[in-house]
């Protein structure tokens, strides 16, 4: 027998199924799809800060470093939020680490990434903003590819619903987790009724402040981390909403679950840094590493020595220093570096790192290059180094704007 006694006409279904057995090791749905959103966020990300002047592989070695901090940070999160379980009446202390049981934060993993990945762009010499910026359309790609785990979970929906897209929920069996309760028939069973799919709700939304976030970020040029913090704002005023739908157990605070509160503050410390920060979007050239090979003109062809880049094999830079497009373009084209350092007139940030929050290069020592000016033919002119002829101002978008559009940190089951 189950709980629900006719089948609707029209509802989305939900898997049985959440947990898959390999031999001894259980494969999980939920964390596939964490997965899946960590790559989708490397690739895009790694395709930005390339288009930014980074060497090629970066991403990866930020990812070491702020994945497993955003890990952390989410359980951190979610124990702090939800300490009954842990820390109350009959609680389990020692279930706080138990992460494979469910129970990561989303504010928690946007958190302890960027810690990780603030260590990780000091090492390599990349000013985080930068990297912020490279992942802001990627970040909300992966958060709508994990929201799916909650799918795959039957958690996390909203109240009850009439809509023709109305949720089935399974009840799952306690016993046996990652899968439903059957019946006698060994038919799973089902809730009475449907219920909204915030997971679905959020993925949508998510996939729109990408959108967002790649339109504008390639109509104003953002920088100095203006494009994280648009995700940022976007992403939170869709969660302030979805989170009201929610019926999951959750703390609450004046009446409100505390993901709605921190919803709030975190809009308003997002919107505080979009207004007050200004600065034009930054690139980097290479300190210590190779140069590219210089592109040539001859009639109406670019010639490249396409041997001399094959015979140079990719060696990553002692770090970088931060230019303007002008001085970027110009790299790009000669392959020589830049030589003099820019100053507030030119637009671009400063190349040292002071701890403060523009989060520019680690400083180094000055040689006497460094006051060798560098003559550029279109100094003064705003010029985009990755444009082609054609586009909407005589030159077409950059190539980065074509990716798409995230660092991905894990999603959460619990918040």
């Amino acid at each position: 027998m189950t709980l629900a006694p006719m089948t609707p006409l029209a509802a989305l279904p939900s898997p049985s199924t959440a947990v898959w057995q390999l031999g001894p090791l259980p494969i999980r749905a939920y964390a596939l799809c964490i997965i899946a959103g960590i790559v989708l966020a490397c690739v895009v990300t790694e395709y930005r800060l390339r288009r930014r002047g980074v060497a090629p592989g970066a991403v990866l070695d930020i990812a070491v470093w702020a994945v497993p901090a955003g890990i952390v940070g989410a359980r951190i999160y979610h124990v702090i939020t939800s300490p009954e379980k842990y820390f109350g009446a009959n609680g389990e202390p020692l279930k706080a680490f138990a992460i494979w049981e469910g129970g990561l934060g989303i504010w928690g993993a946007v958190a302890g990434g960027a810690v990780g990945a603030w260590f990780a762009a000091r090492q390599l010499g990349i000013p985080l903003t930068v990297v912020a910026d490279a992942l802001a359309p990627g970040l909300p790609l992966a958060q709508a590819v994990g929201r799916f785990g909650n799918w795959f979970n039957n958690e996390l929906y909203g109240g009850t619903t009439s809509l023709p897209w109305g949720l089935q929920v399974h009840v799952m069996d306690p016993d046996n987790p990652g899968h439903a309760l059957r019946d006698d028939a060994g038919n799973p069973v089902l809730q009475p009724g449907l219920y909204h799919p915030t997971f679905l709700y959020e993925a949508i939304w998510n996939v729109g402040v990408a959108v967002l976030v790649y339109v504008l970020d390639r109509r104003l040029r953002l920088g100095r981390g203006r494009a994280f913090a648009l995700y940022v704002m976007g992403y939170t005023a869709g969660r302030f909403w979805i989170e009201l739908m929610r019926t999951d157990e959750a703390n609450q605070i004046l009446g409100l679950r505390v993901n709605v509160w921190t919803s709030v503050l975190v809009f308003l410390g997002a919107l505080i840094y979009f207004l007050r920060v200004r600065g034009p979007r930054e690139y980097l050239v290479p300190i210590g590493g190779p140069t590219p090979a210089a592109t040539t003109t001859g009639g109406d062809v670019s010639q490249v020595d396409l041997a001399a880049r094959e015979a140079t094999p990719p060696v990553a830079p002692d770090g970088y220093r931060v230019v303007t497009e002008e001085q970027f373009r110009a790299y790009r084209e000669t392959g020589e570096v830049p030589t003099d350092e820019p100053t507030a007139a030119d637009g671009a940030a400063p190349d040292t790192d002071t701890g403060a929050e523009d989060g520019t290069a680690a400083p180094r020592t000055p040689t006497d290059a460094d006051a060798a000016p560098l003559t550029d033919p279109d100094a003064g002119r705003a010029t985009d180094p990755d444009a082609r002829d054609g586009g909407p101002d005589g030159a077409a978008p950059a190539d980065e704007d074509r990716a798409g559009a995230g660092g991905a940190r894990p999603t959460d089951r619990d918040s």
